[in-house]
């Protein structure tokens, strides 16, 4: 009786099998990474939905009012850092420093929906323990301290909420940004660096809105006009939703 023989593969053949697998790889990563963002971009798009959730709640306590953006009180031996994500609290005397859920949310929340999914970087302010979001400062957050205190918007003020941004995807050439600025100073916000409070638009080229409607949505479009000083200080990747103020302004 004759042995059986087992066919092998030649090594071209498993060259070939090889380079079939390489290249079907090549094509499906891309692919899982696009589908991965998707999901980061949904998600992204449900904490906002929640921040204006949290914000209407909040106008309807405080007879109309928007929370403000930030308000420092400083003092001894607890100063406090007011944001409308975070407040910090620093005892000077016992050399301790802790946050806690800001104004938007008086006093309690998932801190965690404060991270954009598909941020990497740092806050750029105090010890905020989670970042990626911005709020509109120019035209709705009260800001400052003291008799230079600028108050917030109310709801009422709001013309046409569809269009008006409230919070959305921050980010600048060295982070992240909280303060949402619109391409152009106003008589209320006279800040002079407005590419520190650009949009980021790290959802597959597009950034996520929180619209005062009540609606959360991405955009695609990307704008940089604005101060001629400033524009080259704003990172790539970044920029503001409208040429003028219109996507930001009450009117």
């Amino acid at each position: 009786m004759r042995p059986q023989t087992v066919k092998a593969f030649a090594l071209i053949e498993l060259l070939a099998v090889i380079a079939i697998i390489g290249m079907l790889t090549g094509i499906l990563l891309p692919a899982l990474a696009r589908a991965k963002e998707q999901s980061r971009t949904v998600a992204c798009r449900s904490n906002l939905r929640q921040f204006m959730i949290a914000a209407r709640i909040y106008t309807q306590d405080n007879d109309g009012d928007f929370p403000i953006a930030y308000l420092s009180k400083m003092g001894h031996p607890l100063s406090v850092s007011y944001a409308w994500d975070f407040t910090s609290t620093k005892d000077w005397d016992a050399g301790t420093e802790y946050v806690t859920p800001g104004v938007l949310w008086q006093g309690e929340t998932n801190e965690r929906i404060h991270q954009c999914p598909s941020f990497r970087g740092g806050n750029n302010w105090l010890n905020d323990p989670y970042t990626g979001y911005n709020y509109n400062t120019s035209h709705i957050g009260g800001f400052g301290s003291g008799a230079a205190f600028v108050p917030s918007a109310r709801d009422s003020d709001i013309r046409m909420p569809a269009g008006c941004a409230v919070f959305g995807d921050g980010g600048i050439a060295s982070g992240a940004n909280k303060f949402m600025r619109s391409p152009w100073a106003t008589a209320r916000d006279g800040f002079a660096e407005r590419y520190a409070g650009t949009q980021a638009y790290r959802h597959l080229g597009r950034t996520n809105v929180g619209w005062a409607d009540g609606s959360a949505s991405s955009a695609a479009v990307l704008f940089t006009e604005t101060d001629p000083a400033g524009i080259e200080q704003i990172a790539d990747g970044t920029g503001f939703l409208s040429a003028d103020n219109r996507a930001y302004d009450l009117k």
